[in-house]
């Protein structure tokens, strides 16, 4: 069968809105003019609104990573000690950054599919009484494996502390509750392709007055990820460099929908499509990695398949057979589960279609399953 649409169904990046793409096609203007600063200034004001923040928003040209990369070199110093939070790669990774600009890293890191035990946070914490430890990195919502920590929980343990603590928000801002200035976030870090309906090429940095505090006292290298020179640009409506301007038209679009449609409305949105995928999918014989589901992520679920089955060949035939494409695992849970997408622009029409599809290719593979249990289970909720 040949289809002309594909249904991404990805933890990122995400479908877009027909006014989204529309709006990308808009002709390049000046980057010094007050037009793009009234537009640099609506974007800006939309991701203050995304994090739930008062303080500073920095736009980092380039993936989120590279946010994460501006977080440790402008808040940070060589030798610092730091406390790495992880239960997945992009945890891990955010603790090997850390280790590439020279900090002493000590790892807490869970088993896939565990969530971080506060207790351990606690004990570390507690152990530091010579206040050795500057920061404190985790990743709130890991999509390796489809976990969604208890931010609040660790940010009160840091805080009582007196560490920074610098968060991956990348997939869990707008799909999960974390608010910035509530929960004494320092740096929370977001990015184009994943809740804000755009695509890829933007992230977004939050830095609270204490990160400030810590950027005058880093000793680290930088250029084009240096705090000061985007905020002083940022007081201007401008980019340091060469703006992606496409990326900014879509979101200046993307924003105007997700704020019409309500803070708390596009949260319940997101919790709503993992409880519908995650029970259609148990109803065809998989099994979530996480099992207590207040632990389980709001954007993506991730599924152990069917007793005998492969997962490698259940995307290929979801995606050659009905067009729809879900990820695989990554690191050591590659070849091993499937990840389903449910973030951004995305409502419950495409989690039912894609259950549908999930379905047929089970059946057509040779599982045996009640024709209807899927879409059925999550119409139950």
């Amino acid at each position: 069968m040949t289809m002309n649409r594909q249904l991404l169904m990805l933890p990122g990046p995400t479908p877009l809105p027909a006014r989204v793409m529309q709006a990308m096609a808009a002709p390049l203007m000046n980057h010094r003019s007050q037009d793009w600063s009234e537009l640099y200034w609506e974007i800006e004001k939309g991701a203050k609104w995304a994090h739930q923040t008062q303080h500073d928003i920095l736009m980092v040209a380039g993936a989120g990573t590279y946010g994460m990369e501006a977080a440790i070199a402008n808040t940070l110093s060589p030798g610092d000690k730091v406390l790495a939070l992880s239960m997945g790669y992009f945890g891990t990774r955010f603790g090997t950054i850390a280790e590439r600009y020279g900090m002493e890293v000590d790892r807490l890191t869970y088993a896939q599919g565990q969530v971080i035990n506060l207790a351990d946070v606690a004990a570390k914490l507690e152990a530091d009484t010579a206040r050795q430890i500057k920061a404190v990195l985790v990743t709130h919502n890991e999509t390796s494996t489809g976990t969604l920590n208890d931010l609040k929980g660790i940010a009160d343990l840091v805080h009582a502390h007196g560490a920074l603590i610098l968060v991956d928000g990348i997939s869990s801002v707008l799909t999960a509750p974390c608010p910035t200035d509530d929960w004494h976030i320092d740096i929370l870090i977001s990015a184009s392709q994943k809740s804000y309906m755009a695509p890829p090429g933007l992230a977004f940095v939050s830095v609270s007055p204490k990160a400030w505090e810590a950027y005058a006292q880093s000793k680290l290298p930088r250029y084009a990820l240096d705090f000061e020179i985007l905020k002083d640009f940022a007081n201007r409506g401008h980019n340091p460099w060469t703006p992606s301007m496409p990326v900014y038209y879509a979101l200046k679009e993307s924003m105007q929908m997700l704020q019409a449609e309500g803070y708390v409305q596009v949260i319940a949105r997101h919790e709503h499509m993992m409880r519908a995928v995650r029970a259609g999918a148990q109803a065809l014989g998989f099994r979530p990695l996480v099992q207590d589901e207040a632990n389980a992520s709001r954007c993506v679920t991730t599924l152990y398949p069917p007793e005998g089955m492969d997962a490698e060949a259940i995307r290929m035939h979801l995606l050659n057979t009905y067009n729809v494409m879900i990820a695989g695992g990554q690191g050591d849970l590659m070849g091993k589960i499937v990840r389903i997408g449910h973030l951004g622009y995305q409502s419950m029409a495409e989690i039912y279609g894609t259950l549908s599809c999930l379905e047929k290719t089970v059946q057509e593979l040779g599982h045996v399953i009640t024709p209807g249990a899927a879409v059925a289970a999550a119409l139950a909720l």
